[in-house]
């Protein structure tokens, strides 16, 4: 079977614009659909080890969920993942005001970020995989960011069960810019994620107050709740007597990768679930990842005839740091014009 990317109705925004479902399909029967509204990955469907498939991502039903409170579920996030203190910060003397979206804080891009913009989308095929470009012009000014941002988001499956992610923006302006996806996944496809398997190649984080902004300090993982520099299960130590635990509700923290070569694609995480032998493997350029196991979830967040209950997914955010715009010691994150930025994720399915 060769790669194909097919096309469908999934309803209407408000002021009537059409939104379209594309369905990725590869060699091996895996599907991936991917929304031309804020890029959303709707379903992921891969087998477990006795080759039964299983879709793995949460997801919604219609438009109207996606423009509610979706959780970000699999959308593109921008201009700026994560958070911004106060909703604010200086660029070159100049003060701007973001979207508060967040208590007093700017999360995600704002409240009507990328994750809910309708892009441009074309499909394209190739022997050894199915897939799709999305471009959108976010203005100048848009959720109180400076500059004209032209971005390109290239979503690939490929004939190794590999969905690749990679960006690309210019700029007219200097501005903070921080793209990501923020998937959802729950490898057994149903029921709690605290039984998952979790690695992340990282020795320190970025510990945050209780309203989930950075202290600033960079401390090692060893001998705390963060430390999955070898296999845990998820739940193993998500409710310790632990201040971070705490003040993220379980685990919802930004990991600084041990990368090997900076700006490398590199494994970033991994993720088994033990009863159907099902792996992701998260791969990314970027200097973090954060995790995030599902805190916020309850049992009024409904889709695909499923509840999403409390910890019954997780997100692993390839990223710059949280609030960097505000940091100076993190790694930059202004893109200036002439420049380009550019970056790969990818999630990577097998199983053993």
């Amino acid at each position: 079977m060769q790669p194909s990317i097919t096309e469908s109705p999934f309803g209407q925004l408000p002021d009537g614009r059409a939104v379209t479902q594309y369905t990725l399909t590869n060699a091996n029967g895996m599907i991936v659909k991917i929304l031309d509204l804020g890029g959303i990955i709707t379903e992921i469907h891969v087998p477990d080890r006795d080759g039964h498939v299983t879709d793995v991502v949460c997801s919604f039903d219609d438009v109207a969920a996606y423009l509610g409170e979706s959780h970000y579920f699999g959308a593109l996030i921008g201009r700026y993942g994560n958070r911004i203190a106060n909703a604010s910060f200086t660029l070159d003397g100049t003060q701007y005001q973001l979207d508060v979206n967040n208590g007093a804080n700017h999360l995600h891009g704002g409240g009507d970020g990328f994750h809910r913009r309708l892009w441009a989308a074309e499909s394209f095929n190739t022997p050894k995989s199915a897939g799709l470009i999305l471009t959108y012009l976010s203005a100048d000014g848009e959720q109180g960011y400076p500059g004209n941002l032209e971005t390109t988001v290239i979503y690939e499956l490929r004939a190794d069960n590999e969905l690749r992610i990679a960006f690309h923006a210019i700029t007219d302006r200097a501005t903070p810019v921080n793209l990501t996806n923020h998937a959802y996944f729950n490898m057994a496809g149903g029921g709690d994620i605290l039984g998952h398997e979790l690695t992340i190649h990282a020795d320190r984080y970025t510990p945050i107050d209780a309203v989930q902004i950075p202290l600033g300090d960079l401390p090692p993982v060893a001998g705390t709740p963060f430390d999955f520099q070898t296999p845990h299960a998820i739940g193993a130590r998500i409710d310790a007597d632990d201040e971070q635990i705490r003040n993220g509700f379980g685990y919802d923290h930004n990991f600084v990768l041990a990368k090997k070569t900076e700006g490398a694609l590199e494994l970033a995480a991994r993720v088994r679930e033990p009863a159907s032998g099902r792996v992701l493997e998260v791969w990314t350029q970027e200097p973090g990842v954060q995790f995030y196991s599902g805190n916020f979830l309850g049992d009024s967040v409904k889709g695909k005839g499923r509840i999403y209950g409390h910890r019954s997914a997780f997100c692993l955010e390839p990223q710059h740091f949280p609030d960097s715009p505000n940091r100076p010691a993190y790694p930059s994150t202004i893109l200036r014009p002439g420049e380009e930025y550019t970056t790969v994720m990818a999630y990577k399915f097998t199983t053993e």
